[in-house]
Protein backbone atom coordinates (compact mmCIF):
# COMPACT_ATOMS: atom_id res chain seq x y z
CA UNK A 1 0.00 0.00 0.00
CA UNK A 2 1.45 2.77 -0.51
CA UNK A 3 4.59 4.38 -1.86
CA UNK A 4 7.84 4.93 -0.99
CA UNK A 5 8.60 7.30 -4.06
CA UNK A 6 10.37 10.27 -3.33
CA UNK A 7 10.33 9.82 -0.19
CA UNK A 8 9.59 12.48 0.28
CA UNK A 9 -1.24 23.63 17.48
CA UNK A 10 -1.92 24.85 18.54
CA UNK A 11 -5.23 26.19 19.64
CA UNK A 12 -4.60 28.93 22.15
CA UNK A 13 -6.01 32.44 23.16
CA UNK A 14 -3.45 34.74 21.40
CA UNK A 15 -4.30 36.58 18.13
CA UNK A 16 -2.21 35.96 15.27
CA UNK A 17 -0.62 38.96 14.53
CA UNK A 18 -1.00 40.69 10.58
CA UNK A 19 1.86 39.17 8.14
CA UNK A 20 3.88 41.18 5.70
CA UNK A 21 5.26 38.29 3.56
CA UNK A 22 7.68 40.15 0.39
CA UNK A 23 8.82 38.95 -3.09
CA UNK A 24 12.03 39.51 -3.03
CA UNK A 25 15.31 37.53 -1.24
CA UNK A 26 14.26 37.59 2.69
CA UNK A 27 10.11 37.15 2.89
CA UNK A 28 8.76 37.35 6.71
CA UNK A 29 5.39 36.02 8.46
CA UNK A 30 4.33 37.09 11.94
CA UNK A 31 2.66 34.38 13.92
CA UNK A 32 1.59 35.77 17.12
CA UNK A 33 4.60 37.34 18.57
CA UNK A 34 7.29 36.01 16.71
CA UNK A 35 8.60 36.29 13.03
CA UNK A 36 10.09 33.88 10.40
CA UNK A 37 12.02 34.19 7.73
CA UNK A 38 11.87 32.22 4.24
CA UNK A 39 13.10 32.49 1.11
CA UNK A 40 11.78 33.36 -2.50
CA UNK A 41 12.36 31.35 -5.39
CA UNK A 42 10.80 32.99 -8.25
CA UNK A 43 7.56 33.99 -7.71
CA UNK A 44 6.92 31.96 -4.70
CA UNK A 45 7.85 31.88 -1.31
CA UNK A 46 8.84 29.70 1.03
CA UNK A 47 8.73 28.89 5.04
CA UNK A 48 10.03 25.93 6.03
CA UNK A 49 10.47 23.74 9.05
CA UNK A 50 7.73 25.45 11.32
CA UNK A 51 7.29 23.26 14.43
CA UNK A 52 3.39 22.71 15.17
CA UNK A 53 3.03 21.10 18.02
CA UNK A 54 5.46 19.60 20.93
CA UNK A 55 8.46 17.38 20.23
CA UNK A 56 7.27 13.98 20.82
CA UNK A 57 10.09 12.73 22.57
CA UNK A 58 10.72 11.79 26.03
CA UNK A 59 7.49 11.21 28.27
CA UNK A 60 5.73 12.51 24.85
CA UNK A 61 6.55 9.64 23.10
CA UNK A 62 3.70 7.38 21.73
CA UNK A 63 1.40 10.46 23.16
CA UNK A 64 -1.18 12.59 21.44
CA UNK A 65 0.25 15.64 19.66
CA UNK A 66 0.31 18.48 22.27
CA UNK A 67 -0.20 22.21 21.91
CA UNK A 68 2.89 24.27 21.01
CA UNK A 69 2.89 27.59 23.08
CA UNK A 70 2.91 31.01 21.40
CA UNK A 71 5.18 31.66 19.04
CA UNK A 72 8.23 34.12 20.39
CA UNK A 73 11.18 35.40 19.29
CA UNK A 74 12.61 34.84 15.20
CA UNK A 75 12.58 31.72 14.04
CA UNK A 76 15.20 30.77 10.47
CA UNK A 77 12.27 29.13 7.92
CA UNK A 78 14.97 28.55 5.27
CA UNK A 79 15.12 24.59 5.48
CA UNK A 80 13.02 21.74 5.46
CA UNK A 81 13.05 19.84 9.33
CA UNK A 82 14.26 16.48 9.65
CA UNK A 83 12.35 13.32 8.64
CA UNK A 84 9.88 11.43 11.42
CA UNK A 85 12.06 8.68 11.86
CA UNK A 86 11.33 5.58 9.20
CA UNK A 87 11.53 1.90 9.20
CA UNK A 88 14.76 0.96 7.37
CA UNK A 89 13.64 0.24 3.80
CA UNK A 90 14.85 -3.39 3.17
CA UNK A 91 14.68 -3.89 -1.19
CA UNK A 92 13.35 -7.15 -2.48
CA UNK A 93 15.48 -9.47 -4.36
CA UNK A 94 16.09 -7.68 -7.33
CA UNK A 95 18.10 -10.48 -9.29
CA UNK A 96 17.24 -10.82 -13.08
CA UNK A 97 15.41 -7.31 -13.14
CA UNK A 98 16.18 -5.14 -16.45
CA UNK A 99 18.42 -2.03 -15.27
CA UNK A 100 15.46 -0.45 -16.20
CA UNK A 101 13.53 -1.45 -13.20
CA UNK A 102 16.18 -1.64 -11.16
CA UNK A 103 16.99 2.02 -11.59
CA UNK A 104 13.07 3.10 -11.04
CA UNK A 105 12.72 0.60 -7.36
CA UNK A 106 16.39 1.76 -6.15
CA UNK A 107 17.24 5.40 -7.45
CA UNK A 108 13.50 6.77 -7.66
CA UNK A 109 11.37 4.48 -5.87
CA UNK A 110 12.98 4.25 -2.59
CA UNK A 111 15.60 7.38 -2.96
CA UNK A 112 14.89 7.51 0.66
CA UNK A 113 15.52 11.65 2.72
CA UNK A 114 17.80 11.49 5.58
CA UNK A 115 18.02 12.39 8.24
CA UNK A 116 15.17 11.52 10.73
CA UNK A 117 14.83 12.31 14.54
CA UNK A 118 11.73 12.01 16.66
CA UNK A 119 11.41 15.76 17.04
CA UNK A 120 9.94 15.93 13.51
CA UNK A 121 6.69 17.58 13.96
CA UNK A 122 6.99 20.71 11.41
CA UNK A 123 5.08 22.00 8.76
CA UNK A 124 6.09 23.41 5.71
CA UNK A 125 4.52 26.85 3.91
CA UNK A 126 4.74 27.88 0.42
CA UNK A 127 2.50 30.94 -0.90
CA UNK A 128 2.86 33.05 -3.89
CA UNK A 129 5.42 35.72 -3.86
CA UNK A 130 2.91 38.55 -3.55
CA UNK A 131 -0.10 37.06 -1.55
CA UNK A 132 -0.48 39.11 2.19
CA UNK A 133 -2.79 38.30 4.99
CA UNK A 134 -5.85 39.76 3.05
CA UNK A 135 -5.30 37.44 -0.13
CA UNK A 136 -7.62 34.31 1.24
CA UNK A 137 -6.05 32.06 -1.27
CA UNK A 138 -6.86 28.19 -1.62
CA UNK A 139 -4.94 26.02 0.47
CA UNK A 140 -3.53 22.71 -0.63
CA UNK A 141 -2.31 20.34 2.60
CA UNK A 142 -0.12 18.34 1.01
CA UNK A 143 0.05 14.58 3.30
CA UNK A 144 3.02 12.23 1.95
CA UNK A 145 3.06 8.63 0.63
CA UNK A 146 5.24 6.08 2.41
CA UNK A 147 3.46 2.69 3.17
CA UNK A 148 3.00 4.46 6.75
CA UNK A 149 6.16 2.71 6.98
CA UNK A 150 8.71 5.70 5.59
CA UNK A 151 8.26 9.60 6.13
CA UNK A 152 9.84 12.69 4.87
CA UNK A 153 9.73 16.45 2.94
CA UNK A 154 12.58 17.51 1.44
CA UNK A 155 12.31 15.83 -1.75
CA UNK A 156 8.06 16.86 -2.27
CA UNK A 157 8.77 20.57 -3.17
CA UNK A 158 6.16 22.55 -4.28
CA UNK A 159 7.12 25.18 -6.06
CA UNK A 160 6.23 23.55 -9.31
CA UNK A 161 2.49 23.55 -8.01
CA UNK A 162 2.78 27.06 -6.58
CA UNK A 163 4.07 27.85 -9.88
CA UNK A 164 1.74 27.05 -12.21
CA UNK A 165 -1.38 28.01 -9.91
CA UNK A 166 0.00 31.55 -10.54
CA UNK A 167 0.18 31.06 -14.38
CA UNK A 168 -3.61 29.43 -14.39
CA UNK A 169 -3.85 32.82 -12.52
CA UNK A 170 -5.75 30.52 -9.80
CA UNK A 171 -3.11 31.23 -6.60
CA UNK A 172 -3.00 28.74 -4.11
CA UNK A 173 -0.66 28.45 -1.33
CA UNK A 174 0.97 24.65 -0.81
CA UNK A 175 1.34 23.30 2.91
CA UNK A 176 3.29 19.92 3.62
CA UNK A 177 2.98 18.77 6.63
CA UNK A 178 5.83 15.76 8.97
CA UNK A 179 3.82 13.40 10.67
CA UNK A 180 4.83 10.03 12.75
CA UNK A 181 4.85 6.84 10.95
CA UNK A 182 5.97 3.41 10.94
CA UNK A 183 5.81 1.94 14.95
CA UNK A 184 6.15 5.45 16.31
CA UNK A 185 3.20 7.02 14.44
CA UNK A 186 1.45 3.36 14.03
CA UNK A 187 2.20 1.20 17.40
CA UNK A 188 -1.34 -1.10 18.37
CA UNK A 189 -2.17 -3.60 20.54
CA UNK A 190 -4.77 -3.43 23.51
CA UNK A 191 -2.18 -1.30 25.71
CA UNK A 192 -2.08 0.95 22.98
CA UNK A 193 -6.21 1.14 22.87
CA UNK A 194 -6.33 1.25 26.53
CA UNK A 195 -4.56 4.28 26.85
CA UNK A 196 -6.11 6.09 23.76
CA UNK A 197 -3.07 6.37 21.76
CA UNK A 198 -3.52 4.58 18.56
CA UNK A 199 -3.05 6.19 15.37
CA UNK A 200 -0.65 8.87 16.22
CA UNK A 201 0.32 9.84 12.75
CA UNK A 202 -3.33 10.61 11.73
CA UNK A 203 -3.47 12.58 15.38
CA UNK A 204 -0.92 14.14 14.03
CA UNK A 205 -1.99 15.29 10.47
CA UNK A 206 -4.96 16.31 12.28
CA UNK A 207 -3.01 18.64 14.93
CA UNK A 208 -1.00 20.01 11.57
CA UNK A 209 -4.55 20.55 9.74
CA UNK A 210 -5.69 22.55 13.18
CA UNK A 211 -2.49 24.50 12.98
CA UNK A 212 -3.27 25.82 9.31
CA UNK A 213 -6.94 26.53 10.61
CA UNK A 214 -5.02 29.31 13.12
CA UNK A 215 -2.52 30.77 10.85
CA UNK A 216 -3.26 30.42 7.55
CA UNK A 217 -4.35 33.66 6.91
CA UNK A 218 -1.18 35.14 8.16
CA UNK A 219 0.43 33.76 4.74
CA UNK A 220 -2.21 34.40 2.37
CA UNK A 221 -4.63 31.63 2.78
CA UNK A 222 -8.06 30.76 3.47
CA UNK A 223 -8.58 28.74 6.12
CA UNK A 224 -12.32 28.10 4.84
CA UNK A 225 -10.83 26.64 1.71
CA UNK A 226 -8.60 23.67 2.64
CA UNK A 227 -8.00 20.54 0.39
CA UNK A 228 -6.34 17.90 2.13
CA UNK A 229 -4.28 16.12 -1.29
CA UNK A 230 -2.26 12.98 -0.39
CA UNK A 231 -1.00 9.77 -2.08
CA UNK A 232 -0.58 6.50 -1.35
CA UNK A 233 -0.43 6.29 2.80
CA UNK A 234 -0.95 9.99 1.95
CA UNK A 235 -4.21 9.62 0.16
CA UNK A 236 -5.60 6.47 2.54
CA UNK A 237 -4.83 9.13 5.03
CA UNK A 238 -7.10 11.82 3.36
CA UNK A 239 -10.00 9.17 3.14
CA UNK A 240 -9.34 8.25 6.79
CA UNK A 241 -10.22 11.62 7.98
CA UNK A 242 -13.44 11.74 5.48
CA UNK A 243 -14.37 9.16 7.60
CA UNK A 244 -12.65 10.22 11.68
CA UNK A 245 -15.64 11.10 14.12
CA UNK A 246 -18.18 9.60 12.33
CA UNK A 247 -17.52 12.19 9.20
CA UNK A 248 -16.88 14.94 11.19
CA UNK A 249 -14.33 17.20 9.54
CA UNK A 250 -14.23 19.57 12.51
CA UNK A 251 -14.02 22.68 9.84
CA UNK A 252 -10.45 21.48 8.94
CA UNK A 253 -10.94 20.84 5.25
CA UNK A 254 -13.85 21.16 2.98
CA UNK A 255 -12.32 18.98 -0.30
CA UNK A 256 -9.94 15.48 -0.80
CA UNK A 257 -8.01 14.75 -3.41
CA UNK A 258 -6.48 11.35 -3.33
CA UNK A 259 -4.09 9.54 -5.66
CA UNK A 260 -3.63 5.98 -4.43
CA UNK A 261 -5.86 5.37 -1.34
CA UNK A 262 -8.77 5.07 0.28
CA UNK A 263 -10.39 3.54 3.39
CA UNK A 264 -9.19 0.20 3.67
CA UNK A 265 -10.47 -2.91 5.22
CA UNK A 266 -8.67 -2.84 8.93
CA UNK A 267 -9.68 -3.91 12.39
CA UNK A 268 -9.42 -3.25 15.52
CA UNK A 269 -5.68 -2.46 17.59
CA UNK A 270 -5.50 -5.78 19.21
CA UNK A 271 -4.74 -6.43 15.16
CA UNK A 272 -1.24 -4.98 16.16
CA UNK A 273 -0.69 -6.86 18.96
CA UNK A 274 2.21 -9.32 17.64
CA UNK A 275 4.68 -6.38 16.45
CA UNK A 276 3.92 -4.51 19.51
CA UNK A 277 4.66 -7.91 21.41
CA UNK A 278 7.79 -8.10 19.35
CA UNK A 279 8.82 -4.76 20.05
CA UNK A 280 8.39 -5.35 23.93
CA UNK A 281 10.88 -7.93 23.84
CA UNK A 282 13.58 -6.60 21.68
CA UNK A 283 13.72 -3.22 23.66
CA UNK A 284 13.60 -5.27 27.16
CA UNK A 285 10.22 -4.09 28.42
CA UNK A 286 8.75 -7.49 29.04
CA UNK A 287 9.36 -7.54 32.46
CA UNK A 288 7.58 -4.29 33.22
CA UNK A 289 4.43 -3.79 34.41
CA UNK A 290 4.11 -1.49 32.00
CA UNK A 291 5.00 -2.00 28.91
CA UNK A 292 3.41 0.87 27.10
CA UNK A 293 5.67 3.19 29.86
CA UNK A 294 8.81 0.74 29.59
CA UNK A 295 8.72 2.30 25.73
CA UNK A 296 8.83 5.69 26.28
CA UNK A 297 11.95 5.35 28.25
CA UNK A 298 14.34 2.99 26.14
CA UNK A 299 16.79 4.90 23.65
CA UNK A 300 15.63 5.72 20.55
CA UNK A 301 18.41 3.85 18.96
CA UNK A 302 17.14 0.86 20.76
CA UNK A 303 13.30 1.71 19.69
CA UNK A 304 14.32 2.19 16.08
CA UNK A 305 16.27 -1.25 15.86
CA UNK A 306 13.24 -3.14 17.45
CA UNK A 307 11.02 -1.54 14.72
CA UNK A 308 13.31 -1.90 12.34
CA UNK A 309 13.39 -5.56 12.68
CA UNK A 310 9.46 -5.61 11.94
CA UNK A 311 8.37 -6.45 8.95
CA UNK A 312 8.67 -3.86 5.48
CA UNK A 313 6.69 -4.17 2.55
CA UNK A 314 9.25 -6.02 0.93
CA UNK A 315 9.02 -8.86 3.07
CA UNK A 316 7.54 -12.05 2.37
CA UNK A 317 3.64 -10.88 3.53
CA UNK A 318 4.21 -7.96 1.69
CA UNK A 319 1.28 -5.59 1.74
CA UNK A 320 -0.31 -7.18 5.19
CA UNK A 321 1.54 -4.32 6.79
CA UNK A 322 2.66 -4.29 10.28
CA UNK A 323 1.71 -0.53 10.78
CA UNK A 324 -1.08 1.03 9.56
CA UNK A 325 -4.43 3.01 11.26
CA UNK A 326 -6.75 0.42 12.85
CA UNK A 327 -9.88 1.19 14.33
CA UNK A 328 -9.15 2.64 17.93
CA UNK A 329 -12.68 3.89 19.71
CA UNK A 330 -11.58 6.72 19.14
CA UNK A 331 -11.18 8.32 15.49
CA UNK A 332 -13.06 4.67 14.39
CA UNK A 333 -16.06 3.21 15.89
CA UNK A 334 -15.36 -0.07 13.42
CA UNK A 335 -13.97 -1.16 10.47
CA UNK A 336 -13.30 2.03 7.94
CA UNK A 337 -15.12 0.39 5.15
CA UNK A 338 -18.26 -0.43 7.46
CA UNK A 339 -17.91 3.30 8.29
CA UNK A 340 -18.64 3.88 4.99
CA UNK A 341 -21.06 1.68 4.12
CA UNK A 342 -23.28 3.58 6.97
CA UNK A 343 -22.70 6.80 5.80
CA UNK A 344 -20.38 7.95 8.35
CA UNK A 345 -18.34 9.92 6.26
CA UNK A 346 -18.04 14.18 5.25
CA UNK A 347 -20.18 15.30 2.51
CA UNK A 348 -16.94 17.37 0.37
CA UNK A 349 -16.17 16.89 -2.93
CA UNK A 350 -13.61 14.12 -3.48
CA UNK A 351 -11.18 13.33 -6.78
CA UNK A 352 -10.00 9.79 -6.28
CA UNK A 353 -7.83 7.26 -8.69
CA UNK A 354 -5.51 5.12 -9.30
CA UNK A 355 -2.45 3.75 -11.07
CA UNK A 356 -3.20 0.64 -13.73
CA UNK A 357 -0.56 -1.97 -12.27
CA UNK A 358 -0.82 -0.78 -8.46
CA UNK A 359 0.53 -4.38 -7.31
CA UNK A 360 3.48 -5.65 -9.40
CA UNK A 361 5.77 -3.02 -7.36
CA UNK A 362 4.98 -4.97 -4.37
CA UNK A 363 4.31 -8.57 -5.73
CA UNK A 364 8.53 -8.65 -6.00
CA UNK A 365 7.98 -9.68 -2.34
CA UNK A 366 6.56 -13.23 -3.34
CA UNK A 367 8.83 -14.32 -6.37
CA UNK A 368 9.11 -17.72 -4.64
CA UNK A 369 5.39 -17.97 -4.93
CA UNK A 370 4.98 -20.50 -8.02
CA UNK A 371 2.35 -22.90 -7.97
CA UNK A 372 -1.36 -22.71 -7.29
CA UNK A 373 -1.27 -24.63 -4.35
CA UNK A 374 1.15 -22.37 -2.95
CA UNK A 375 -0.63 -19.31 -3.93
CA UNK A 376 -4.12 -20.82 -1.74
CA UNK A 377 -1.44 -21.20 0.91
CA UNK A 378 -0.08 -17.55 1.16
CA UNK A 379 -4.21 -16.16 0.58
CA UNK A 380 -5.41 -18.27 3.58
CA UNK A 381 -2.05 -18.03 5.90
CA UNK A 382 -0.71 -14.51 5.03
CA UNK A 383 -3.30 -12.23 3.80
CA UNK A 384 -7.02 -14.06 5.60
CA UNK A 385 -5.82 -16.25 7.82
CA UNK A 386 -9.54 -16.58 8.61
CA UNK A 387 -11.12 -16.56 5.62
CA UNK A 388 -13.82 -19.77 4.74
CA UNK A 389 -12.97 -22.64 2.08
CA UNK A 390 -16.03 -21.49 0.13
CA UNK A 391 -14.24 -17.45 -0.14
CA UNK A 392 -10.86 -18.81 -0.74
CA UNK A 393 -12.15 -21.05 -3.88
CA UNK A 394 -14.35 -17.88 -4.90
CA UNK A 395 -11.51 -15.84 -4.53
CA UNK A 396 -8.87 -18.30 -6.61
CA UNK A 397 -11.40 -18.19 -9.25
CA UNK A 398 -11.65 -14.73 -9.24
CA UNK A 399 -7.94 -14.28 -9.68
CA UNK A 400 -7.23 -17.24 -12.18
CA UNK A 401 -3.57 -18.78 -12.97
CA UNK A 402 -3.76 -17.21 -16.83
CA UNK A 403 -0.93 -14.51 -16.64
CA UNK A 404 -3.14 -12.83 -19.77
CA UNK A 405 -5.30 -11.97 -17.29
CA UNK A 406 -3.11 -10.58 -14.66
CA UNK A 407 -0.83 -7.21 -14.42
CA UNK A 408 0.52 -5.66 -16.22
CA UNK A 409 -2.99 -5.47 -17.34
CA UNK A 410 -3.24 -5.88 -21.42
CA UNK A 411 0.67 -7.14 -21.59
CA UNK A 412 -0.21 -10.39 -23.35
CA UNK A 413 2.67 -12.64 -22.84
CA UNK A 414 5.10 -10.55 -21.62
CA UNK A 415 6.14 -9.73 -17.92
CA UNK A 416 5.63 -13.40 -16.91
CA UNK A 417 7.91 -12.91 -14.13
CA UNK A 418 7.41 -15.92 -12.25
CA UNK A 419 4.38 -18.36 -13.48
CA UNK A 420 2.54 -16.43 -10.67
CA UNK A 421 3.57 -13.13 -10.55
CA UNK A 422 1.29 -11.60 -12.70
CA UNK A 423 -1.63 -13.02 -11.06
CA UNK A 424 -0.45 -12.00 -7.72
CA UNK A 425 -0.07 -8.87 -9.07
CA UNK A 426 -3.52 -8.46 -10.53
CA UNK A 427 -4.78 -9.81 -6.36
CA UNK A 428 -2.73 -7.01 -4.64
CA UNK A 429 -3.59 -4.54 -6.46
CA UNK A 430 -6.97 -5.05 -6.28
CA UNK A 431 -6.77 -5.99 -2.58
CA UNK A 432 -5.37 -2.45 -1.28
CA UNK A 433 -6.55 -0.05 -4.31
CA UNK A 434 -8.89 -0.88 -6.92
CA UNK A 435 -11.49 -2.65 -4.53
CA UNK A 436 -11.29 -0.14 -1.62
CA UNK A 437 -11.56 2.52 -4.36
CA UNK A 438 -14.46 1.27 -5.90
CA UNK A 439 -16.31 0.30 -2.64
CA UNK A 440 -15.49 3.54 -1.61
CA UNK A 441 -17.44 5.57 -4.63
CA UNK A 442 -20.31 3.27 -5.13
CA UNK A 443 -21.31 3.71 -1.20
CA UNK A 444 -20.50 7.48 -2.31
CA UNK A 445 -22.46 7.76 -5.23
CA UNK A 446 -25.33 10.22 -5.59
CA UNK A 447 -24.10 11.61 -2.21
CA UNK A 448 -20.95 13.96 -3.30
CA UNK A 449 -19.67 15.50 -6.17
CA UNK A 450 -16.75 12.56 -7.11
CA UNK A 451 -14.57 12.91 -9.82
CA UNK A 452 -11.88 9.61 -10.73
CA UNK A 453 -8.95 8.94 -12.56
CA UNK A 454 -7.12 6.07 -13.79
CA UNK A 455 -2.86 6.55 -14.43
CA UNK A 456 -1.98 4.12 -17.25
CA UNK A 457 1.41 6.23 -17.91
CA UNK A 458 4.71 4.22 -18.10
CA UNK A 459 2.75 0.98 -19.22
CA UNK A 460 5.72 -0.18 -21.10
CA UNK A 461 8.05 -0.36 -18.06
CA UNK A 462 8.71 -3.84 -17.91
CA UNK A 463 7.22 -5.86 -14.81
CA UNK A 464 6.08 -3.23 -13.44
CA UNK A 465 3.63 -1.67 -16.04
CA UNK A 466 1.95 1.86 -14.91
CA UNK A 467 3.57 0.81 -11.36
CA UNK A 468 2.36 2.72 -7.46
CA UNK A 469 2.87 5.85 -7.53
CA UNK A 470 4.19 6.47 -11.13
CA UNK A 471 1.66 9.09 -11.29
CA UNK A 472 3.10 11.39 -8.43
CA UNK A 473 5.57 12.17 -11.31
CA UNK A 474 2.84 13.61 -13.20
CA UNK A 475 2.13 16.39 -10.35
CA UNK A 476 5.70 17.50 -9.18
CA UNK A 477 7.34 17.31 -12.55
CA UNK A 478 4.88 19.48 -14.41
CA UNK A 479 2.23 17.16 -15.53
CA UNK A 480 -1.02 17.72 -16.66
CA UNK A 481 -2.47 16.70 -13.57
CA UNK A 482 -1.62 19.41 -12.00
CA UNK A 483 -4.13 21.71 -13.62
CA UNK A 484 -6.86 19.61 -12.52
CA UNK A 485 -5.61 19.61 -9.06
CA UNK A 486 -5.25 23.54 -8.56
CA UNK A 487 -8.39 24.07 -10.44
CA UNK A 488 -10.09 21.59 -7.90
CA UNK A 489 -8.38 23.39 -5.01
CA UNK A 490 -9.98 26.42 -5.98
CA UNK A 491 -13.08 25.95 -7.00
CA UNK A 492 -14.30 22.46 -5.98
CA UNK A 493 -13.87 21.68 -9.59
CA UNK A 494 -11.21 19.99 -11.82
CA UNK A 495 -12.38 22.00 -14.91
CA UNK A 496 -11.46 24.95 -16.62
CA UNK A 497 -12.48 26.46 -19.56
CA UNK A 498 -9.65 24.74 -21.09
CA UNK A 499 -8.83 21.06 -22.25
CA UNK A 500 -10.49 17.62 -21.80
CA UNK A 501 -13.28 18.36 -19.66
CA UNK A 502 -13.55 15.61 -16.76
CA UNK A 503 -17.18 14.18 -16.36
CA UNK A 504 -18.11 13.39 -12.34
CA UNK A 505 -18.54 9.27 -11.38
CA UNK A 506 -21.36 7.62 -10.55
CA UNK A 507 -22.85 4.47 -10.51
CA UNK A 508 -24.42 4.82 -13.46
CA UNK A 509 -21.68 6.49 -15.28
CA UNK A 510 -18.39 5.28 -13.66
CA UNK A 511 -15.74 7.76 -15.77
CA UNK A 512 -12.59 7.66 -15.24
CA UNK A 513 -10.45 10.52 -16.74
CA UNK A 514 -7.68 8.17 -18.14
CA UNK A 515 -3.98 9.51 -18.35
CA UNK A 516 -2.46 7.41 -21.60
CA UNK A 517 1.13 7.03 -23.19
CA UNK A 518 1.30 8.57 -26.63
CA UNK A 519 -0.60 10.23 -28.90
CA UNK A 520 -4.38 10.63 -27.00
CA UNK A 521 -2.95 11.59 -23.80
CA UNK A 522 -6.19 11.94 -21.88
CA UNK A 523 -9.69 10.30 -22.49
CA UNK A 524 -12.59 9.42 -20.76
CA UNK A 525 -12.65 5.48 -20.02
CA UNK A 526 -15.14 3.53 -18.05
CA UNK A 527 -14.85 2.01 -14.60
CA UNK A 528 -15.61 -1.21 -15.14
CA UNK A 529 -12.69 -3.26 -15.80
CA UNK A 530 -12.92 -6.71 -14.11
CA UNK A 531 -15.74 -5.91 -12.06
CA UNK A 532 -16.68 -9.33 -11.66
CA UNK A 533 -13.29 -9.48 -9.55
CA UNK A 534 -13.39 -6.52 -7.62
CA UNK A 535 -16.81 -6.47 -7.06
CA UNK A 536 -16.25 -10.31 -5.63
CA UNK A 537 -13.09 -9.07 -3.69
CA UNK A 538 -14.83 -6.20 -1.98
CA UNK A 539 -17.27 -8.89 -0.61
CA UNK A 540 -14.58 -10.65 0.72
CA UNK A 541 -12.35 -8.13 2.03
CA UNK A 542 -15.63 -6.58 4.24
CA UNK A 543 -15.63 -9.84 6.06
CA UNK A 544 -11.86 -10.33 6.30
CA UNK A 545 -9.78 -7.09 7.27
CA UNK A 546 -6.68 -6.98 7.34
Amino acid sequence: MFSQLLIFVGFHACIVASAVISGRAAPTVTLDSATFTGTTSGSVSQFLGIPFAQPPTGDLRFRLPETLPAYNGSYDATAFGPSCPQQAVKLPDLTGLSAEVVDYIVNSIFNAILPDDEDCLTINVLTPATATSTSGLPVLAWIFGGGFEVGGTAMYDGTSIVARSIALNQPVIYVSMNYRVSGFGFLASKEVQEAAVGNLGLHDQREALRWIQKYITAFGGDPTKVTIWGESAGAISAAMHMIAYDGDTQGLFRAAFMQSGSPIPVGDLEGGQKYYDDVVVQTGCSDSADTLSCLRTVSYATLKAAIDNSPFIFDYQSLVLAWLPRADGVLFSDNPQRLVQQGKIANVPLVSGDCDDEGTLFSLSTLNVTTDAEVATYLSTVTFPNITDQELATLLELYPEDPLEGSPYDTGILNILTPQFKRIASFQGDAVFQAPRRFFLQNLSGKQNIWAFLNKRLKLVPILGSFHASDILNVYFGGDMVDYLVRFAATLNPNGSTGIQWPQWTNSSPNLLTFNDGLTPLTITQDTFRSDAINGLSEILLENPI
